[in-house]
């Protein structure tokens, strides 16, 4: 790592700031095309075992869909009586919240001049599973805490690569999500 002034037009992580600036500008002017709806469809398949896709959601005040449509298998491990056919659905909770904050990095990274050349975040969260399993009342179902750990090796100091992370985890929204209380609904068709 270095403390050079690196122009910022060399600076290239694959995050198009321009762009993700002039976007906010736009919807500073309109803020109701800054109401997006995403979503996802899940499928039980067998067991503790459900498929789940994701294709269209809504934004720009109107629907949109991405290039592909994925699907995301989710079980539980053998140890819970299980086929174990796919990660656990806390596991996605530790996915999402890395690819978030990740993504949140290269992009401040980016708008800061800041050359990354690699990042690895290596996430844990710890749960009682007496919660789920109705042992104990007391006891949660989520996780009890999560640790994002990074690693990082780019052309800043070790407080820019702070101050990156740190700005990262506070625009996330998945961090948010799982952070804050959110208002959910669950209703039966």
């Amino acid at each position: 790592m270095n403390n050079v002034a690196i122009n910022p037009n060399t600076i290239d992580n694959g995050v198009n700031v321009e762009a993700l600036l002039g976007a906010r500008e736009a919807l500073t002017a309109a803020p109701a095309a800054a109401r997006f709806q995403w979503r996802a469809a899940c499928e039980w398949v067998r067991g503790t075992h459900s498929r789940t896709s994701i294709q269209s959601f809504s934004g720009l005040g109107e629907e949109q869909s991405h290039k592909t449509s994925t699907s995301f298998d989710t079980d539980h491990p053998e140890i819970f009586a299980s086929e174990d056919a796919g990660p656990t659905p806390v596991e996605y909770v530790l996915v999402g919240l890395a690819g978030c904050l990740t993504a949140g990095v290269a992009a401040v990274a980016q708008n800061r001049g800041v050359q990354l050349h690699s990042v690895r975040a290596v996430l844990s969260g710890d749960m009682d599973i007496q919660g789920i399993l109705g042992i104990d009342p007391d006891v949660r179902n989520g996780f009890d805490n999560i640790v994002v750990k990074f690693d990082i090796d780019a052309d800043a100091s070790r407080a820019d690569i702070e101050a990156i992370v740190a700005q990262s985890q506070k625009r996330s929204a998945v961090f948010d999500a799982i952070a804050n209380p959110t208002d959910i609904s669950v209703v039966v068709a």
